[in-house]
């Protein structure tokens, strides 16, 4: 043991350091190519490099969308970094992956491949939650389907391999970051390991990768080895199993999380927004600042300590290994104490690093300010790209969610701590969009990011945020801790409203409706100024099995927002409704609550035109319950808490049905579904029953079908977006 890890030390393994505070983003000095200036647009052909005097490209980026200059788009956003720091990027979009030549179009890179999928996961692109193909594509030319291939990110590393096989080949993006450990796969319905090893990839970045993507490039294009870039935040890497390095702890994290007896269950019904503290006073600081930890680390020096988690075959072979790991590796997601993590498969070794530190405001200000063209590349001419049109007006302001939804990638790839930009730097942009992208009329279509109303909020205390370790800041209520002053976004809400040229700024980003509601003046100036007659939000469910599974608020947080929105729509003269989203068959969800949301929905006069049903989305917690049937929010035990999981077809369809229960085509599954449960007193045509007691004749409109008169919404057709990955917009 001792040889090998001598070994290790000379192989050149340097350990991360957790505490470790990194150089602003932009302080390295730049390549030398940095002669040849800012690029119009990255090049995508010969031709185009020929043009701007370049023999090669340093950095080569292969992605599965379509390339549009635009921030909301992570080929540009990191292409234009590493310009900004003097490396040639060019851009390899969509290519034919079926043999390597396409890859080769633009010649060997200097320095490296950068592999991604593109702004989703090309499963969760190309197919529905019911393992049905797709066949449009938003981040196609046209909105065409098929231009990527499944598995995207292994298939271009593959081709990569092939076209020049001496070449560093670093993964990105989403897809590889949300398959950095062994996972769940529902399309395989199986677990598969580590994407690093199926892609024979030297490293992965995960998360917001802008530090390491920077670092690895510096470092390769300096000569160093792919193998000896061990110790960057935010990636992940494979070397022999079993080579520690020197004076490096190992614990099993079986050590960390000790079995035990589940918690009680909290009532989702109650009124969240009543845990929300004061803020502090001068003269008592710390009065409302409340200790929160969970699995407290052991002694000792969390740099040099890494966490060996269930090995591939453990989590393979059994369920409860596997949703124990899923339960470590969220614990271990907080940047301020996060510990390496180590997972075995085979005779490999998959190491993480701890996640990467947030990006401050000035970086992030001039991050977004690099010189993008916020345009489709011209070798698109005319055609349309769906993602595109969704987002050219729009303005990001923040990054990061500390929701913690089970079902969401948000927190997963962009982490729980809101990293901000400037007002000033969000209204040049604003002003930039005005002057400089085609088609402004004058409304800036949406100012947000993964949630319309997290910009500058955060912990109250800077100790406290870097030492815990819970998955969520507003579950089961909101944190003491948590500062939730709207003033902020309130004022640039103004100041953009006052840019000239700008007729109108409208919020199209989800709004977290329980921290909404502890800022009255914020849901005022929100109903008044930026709501185009509907707003999006996200109660999920109603009833405590799926929401306690979610790590959603309960009906009460709702309830009260509706109140408050609906009072200031009607003060501003404003008939505005609320849109919300559900999801059927989430894990801790059975018949009857599917049923009870569906008199919910009918009681208060909504029709859901289109339903999300749930979707299990590599590494999220709540595909661990659906592949696991247990819960990794509470500590595990062989004999602990089993979360029931809506799997079959036909159970799928019915949650589906319960959504839809307008629809005269899910009537007669209903009231199969209803005589089952004991509820055949809700077939009839009475205002309180769900579904008529007969068929309408073919052709014939069913009045029973309409909604009851009354209630506290207007009849509403909600019409959410099509069931697709929870993330930011596109990146």
């Amino acid at each position: 043991m001792l040889a090998a890890v001598e070994s290790a030390g000379r192989a050149g393994f340097v350990p991360v350091s957790p505490h470790l505070v990194p150089a602003t983003l932009f302080a390295r000095r730049k390549h030398w190519a940095e002669r040849f200036g800012i690029a119009p647009v990255l090049p995508m052909s010969r031709a185009e490099m020929d043009a701007l005097g370049w023999d090669s490209c340093d950095v080569i980026l292969v992605t599965g969308d379509a390339y549009v200059d635009h921030p909301s788009f992570g080929m540009a956003l990191c292409g234009r970094l590493l310009e900004a720091h003097g490396f040639r990027v060019g851009i390899i979009s969509q290519p034919d992956w079926r043999g390597a030549e396409p890859f080769r179009a633009l010649g060997r890179p200097t320095v490296m491949w950068g592999v991604t999928a593109g702004n989703m996961d090309s499963m969760v692109n190309r197919y529905t939650a019911d393992r049905r193909l797709r066949h449009d594509d938003a981040y196609t030319p046209g909105g065409a389907g098929g231009l990527r291939p499944d598995r995207a990110v292994i298939v271009y590393a593959q081709r990569c391999r092939e076209a020049f096989p001496d070449v560093p080949i670093v993964l990105g993006g989403i897809e590889a970051s949300l398959r950095r450990i062994a996972h769940y796969d529902y399309w395989s319905d199986k677990v598969r390991r580590s994407i690093v090893l199926d892609a024979k990839a030297d490293l992965l970045v995960y998360g917001n990768g802008e530090r390491a993507i920077v670092e690895i490039a510096h470092r390769l294009a300096a000569g160093q080895a792919p193998g000896e870039i061990t110790d960057l935040r935010g990636t992940a890497f494979s070397r022999a199993s079993g080579t520690l390095p020197a004076d490096w702890t190992e614990i099993d994290s079986r050590e960390i999380d000790t079995p035990g007896p589940p918690a009680v269950p909290v009532d989702p019904y109650a009124d969240t927004t009543a845990g929300c503290a004061p803020t502090p006073t001068a003269s008592a600081p710390d009065a409302t600042l409340v200790p929160r930890a969970s699995l407290r680390p052991r002694k000792g020096d969390r740099a040099r300590t890494v966490i060996r988690l269930p090995d591939l075959d453990a989590v393979v072979a059994d369920p409860v290994l596997y949703a124990h790991a899923s339960r470590l590796l969220h614990v271990e997601s907080n940047p301020g104490n996060a510990r390496a993590l180590v997972q075995r498969h085979g005779d490999r070794d998959v190491w993480l690093n701890p996640p990467p530190l947030p990006l401050s405001t000035p970086e992030l200000d001039r991050l977004y300010e690099l010189p993008y063209t916020r345009r489709p590349h011209p070798v698109y001419g005319n055609a349309q790209i769906p993602a595109y049109d969704m987002i050219r007006f729009s303005i990001t302001i923040m990054r990061g969610c500390f929701g913690g939804c089970t079902f969401c990638s948000i927190t997963e790839h962009e982490g729980r701590v809101i990293q901000n930009r400037s007002e000033s730097s969000v209204l040049r942009e604003i002003a930039e969009v005005r002057d400089t992208v085609p088609g402004f009329t004058g409304v800036i279509s949406d100012i947000g990011g993964p949630t319309a109303n997290m910009y500058r909020l955060a912990c109250k205390s800077p100790a406290i945020e870097a030492a815990c370790r819970l998955p969520s800041c507003v579950y089961p209520q909101i944190c003491p801790n948590l500062g939730t002053d709207h003033a902020p976004l309130i004022d640039l809400y103004r100041r953009a409203r006052a840019v000239p040229g700008v007729k109108k700024v409208l919020v199209a980003s989800g709004v977290r409706y329980d921290l909404a509601a502890t800022s009255p003046a914020y849901v005022r100036e929100l109903a008044t100024h930026h709501v185009g007659g509907y707003l999006k939000i996200a109660p999920e469910h109603t009833e405590s099995g799926p929401l306690s599974k979610m790590l959603k608020p309960g009906i009460g947080s709702f309830e009260k927002f509706k109140r408050l929105f609906n009072e200031a729509s009607e003060k501003a003269g404003k008939k505005q409704y609320l849109i919300p989203y559900f999801i059927a068959s989430h894990p801790g969800t059975t018949d009857r609550d599917m049923l009870a949301l569906a008199q919910w929905l009918k009681r208060n006069r909504y029709r859901a035109d289109q339903v999300q049903t749930f979707l299990p989305s590599p590494m999220a917690t709540a595909t661990a319950m659906y592949h696991t049937g247990r819960n990794p929010l509470r500590k595990l035990h062989r004999n602990g808490e089993i979360v029931p999981v809506a799997k079959g077809a036909k159970t799928r369809r019915l949650h589906k049905a319960f959504l839809r229960y307008h629809d005269p085509a899910n009537w007669p599954l209903l009231r199969q579904a209803l005589r089952q449960m004991g509820r055949a007193d809700l077939i009839g045509n009475g205002p309180d029953q769900l579904v008529p007691l007969r068929q309408p004749a073919l052709g014939t409109a069913p009045a029973s079908a309409a909604a009851p008169k009354g209630g506290a919404f207007r009849t509403q057709h909600v019409r959410p977006t099509r069931p697709v990955q929870r993330t930011r917009r596109p990146r």
